[in-house]
């Protein structure tokens, strides 16, 4: 199974024993964990999980992808949508600790895209290593006539993880047309913003954010350890000042506080990104973020209306209910 497969489980009467067989076929087949760890992280005998495994590839319980309805996590997601009044939320089980939670929870947002996303449909992505993961786990499509929107500028250094590619892979994936906005992610100054913003064809691309079907958010957290940081997409004096502010973390390039609402900051100024009204205006918005540290960036989001539908780990679920 490569990393573009995952798993389908189907639900039987099995209760509790077909959870299980949800969770170790995750660990299993989707992270290549051993039968050894796989048990000590459960609690139960390596006897059992190798039996279950052998039941599930038997009884057809592992196919090709994972349904948002069967996986192993989903008492968490009906309590999510009770709580915050979501349309939908798929949760995943929490990797292991040396797993990158984004690979897990970008796998599901592809299969989420696969599956919702209409023919010759217009999906607009924000970037990040969950968006990277979800380019990476699209079902290919041929040519339908399908498009992908970068809602945000680039960045003027190559980093480990660049929107441009984020944009590019995605749309390779689902053989699609694609946009960017060809201009930096941040400007020096606000009279600089606004001129680009107007200027085209940056201004047709960002006013294509009320033509999308979806639009897939992922989350930029302001932890110590945050991504923005380590990529330098923000020096370490902005975060602090940032912090200072209020702000949590960002959506699309919209700096939060922990109620949902936007921070007052020069840099906020300074952002080339389409409006939150724009944003608002988008029919179905994804929200693909987990890990503990994305807490707090999560739950603005949903409380400023940013989510109708989320993609997010065990732990960082259990972490907003709690």
């Amino acid at each position: 199974m490569n990393a573009l497969d995952m798993m389908e489980l189907e639900s039987g009467d099995g209760g509790v024993e077909a959870s299980l067989a949800a969770r170790i076929c995750w660990h299993y087949f989707k992270e290549g964990q051993t039968q050894d760890v796989i048990a000590q992280r459960l609690g139960i005998t390596r006897k059992r999980v190798n039996r279950i495994l052998g039941e599930a590839r038997e009884s057809g319980l592992v196919q090709i992808t994972i349904t948002g309805t069967t996986g192993a996590c989903c008492e968490l997601e009906a309590r999510l949508v009770a709580k915050f009044g979501l349309r939908g939320a798929l949760v995943v089980p929490s990797p292991f600790d040396d797993i990158d939670v984004r690979e897990m929870i970008g796998a599901a947002a592809g299969q989420y895209i696969s599956e919702n996303l209409p023919p010759a449909g217009t999906l607009g992505i924000t970037w990040g290593g969950t968006i990277k993961a979800a380019a990476q786990n699209i079902k290919r499509r041929s040519g339908d006539g399908s498009r992908v929107v970068l809602l945000c500028g680039g960045l003027a250094e190559s980093t480990a993880i660049n929107p441009y590619d984020n944009a590019a892979m995605m749309a390779r994936a689902l053989s699609a047309k694609c946009y960017y906005v060809t201009a930096p992610m941040f400007v020096q100054t606000e009279e600089l913003r606004d001129a680009l913003v107007s200027s085209e064809p940056i201004r047709s691309v960002l006013a294509m954010t009320t033509e999308l079907d979806i639009a897939l958010l992922s989350a930029v957290d302001l932890s110590e350890e945050s991504k923005a940081l380590e990529y330098g997409v923000i020096s370490e004096e902005t975060w602090r000042s940032l912090v200072h502010a209020g702000a949590v973390g960002d959506i699309c390039g919209h700096y939060l506080d922990i109620d949902g609402r936007t921070v007052s900051h020069p840099l906020t100024k300074r952002v080339i990104h389409p409006t939150m009204k724009s944003l608002l205006r988008i029919p179905e918005r994804i929200l693909a973020a987990g890990g503990l540290q994305k807490v707090p960036i999560i739950r603005a989001a949903i409380r400023g209306k940013l989510a109708h539908v989320l993609i997010t780990d065990e732990r960082a679920a259990m972490a907003l209910l709690g």
